[in-house]
């Protein structure tokens, strides 16, 4: 007998699917679970989906801060997402206190470290390099290998002034020697110019704001897309959506599509300001937009579940798989007129709702509806 069954689900590509979990593991994964029983069993009659554990790399969820901030719970399992990765709003001087906050809650919560050692309480955090302290930073990671997933470095003329690449360069560095973790880079107003980031990052780095509509963006005035950025995809980064509260545009992204440069994950860059007054508000909002945009639910689903989970490297998440972690998201998707906004004002109208209903974490099952009551 397993711990939790479900029956009667569907894939993303509609195909029938059963899984079993036992503790906090997928158990058995088949069309048909022929003769299987559970100690709670969960029927979806054949109408409703299940995928891996929706995952947001991108979010800014330490509720101790003052400029970004959130509770991890609310930017996670209540909408669907069972793993958030914080990106970089600590840094060395505060992710310990981070991390322990973190334990109590039931969404999986994992950070990029800042490489600046105060993390995110001011704006120009990466202003003055004094703040860069590898010894400081590896000292982190050696304590918590398991919780920092890699560096966060925000490659805008706000946030590192007069610095440039600089602060990226050494977060290269440093990751390098954490064993090769991934390093995340923002990207806004230059200077720096977007061209000398992208060629300072490598395979497995992470460009996220990748589609934001702003000058200092992929797409030239003419609205092709400039040769460095396919010159730097094609080399191996890591395009993410970051949507954020000015990063995500429209037309950038429809672009970007037409000529092949599909974003390999989708996050929010959540925080409490724009999930409660938009124009993030939740991760399916924000996969609702990339329907809109004409991506298919299959590939919008690879987008939170197997593709975040190997760029994290998180080898046990985004996987429906026995001996994968117990993490799923139940969900439907109806038919339905909804007013989409990206970051810049500008609206379409999307066909697809999607509504997360069950959220499991770790094989523990949690009821959406009955959570919002």
């Amino acid at each position: 007998m397993y711990d939790v069954l479900i029956k009667n689900a569907l894939t993303a590509r509609r195909q029938p699917i059963e899984i079993a979990l036992n503790g906090n593991k997928i158990a058995a994964v088949a069309t048909q679970l022929v003769g299987a029983t559970a100690q709670q069993v969960i029927d979806l009659h054949g109408a409703t989906y299940v995928s891996a554990g929706w995952i947001d790399d991108h979010v800014h969820c330490d509720e101790q801060l003052t400029l970004y901030y959130d509770d991890p719970d609310e930017d996670g399992y209540k909408t669907g997402v069972t793993t958030v990765v914080d990106a970089g709003s600590t840094g060395a001087d505060n992710i310990r206190d981070f991390y322990q906050r973190t334990r109590a809650k039931i969404t999986n919560v994992y950070a990029l470290i800042n490489i600046g050692r105060t993390g995110i309480l001011a704006q120009d955090e990466l202003g003055d390099l004094s703040k860069i302290d590898r010894d400081a930073l590896l000292a982190a990671h050696h304590e918590l290998p398991d919780f920092i997933l890699g560096i966060k470095a925000r490659e805008s003329h706000s946030v590192v002034v007069d610095n440039g690449i600089k602060p990226l360069l050494a977060a290269r560095s440093y990751a390098a020697l954490m064993g090769g973790l991934p390093v995340m880079v923002h990207v806004g107003a230059k200077p720096p110019e977007l061209q000398d980031i992208l060629q300072a990052m490598g395979p497995g780095d992470i460009l996220t704001h990748a589609y934001n509509g702003k000058p200092n963006g992929m797409v030239a005035p003419d609205g092709t897309i400039h040769q460095f950025v396919y010159d730097a995809y094609d080399r191996g980064v890591i395009f993410d959506v970051g949507h954020g509260t000015d990063s995500f545009n429209f037309r950038t992204m429809s672009i970007a599509r037409d000529h092949g440069l599909d974003p390999q994950s989708l996050s929010t860059d959540i925080y409490h300001r724009n999930r409660e007054d938009g124009p993030v508000v939740n991760m399916a909002t924000t996969m609702a937009k990339m329907l809109a945009v004409g991506y298919t639910l299959p590939e919008v689903i690879r987008m939170v579940t197997l593709a975040p989970a190997q760029n994290m490297h998180l080898l046990t998440k985004g996987r429906l798989r026995p001996g994968a972690d117990a993490d799923l998201t139940i969900f439907t998707v109806t038919a339905g007129e909804q007013p989409l906004t990206d970051a810049n004002g500008n609206t379409r109208t999307g066909h697809a709702i999607i509504t997360p209903r069950t959220t499991i974490v770790g094989g523990k099952v949690y009821d959406l509806e009955a959570t919002h009551d």
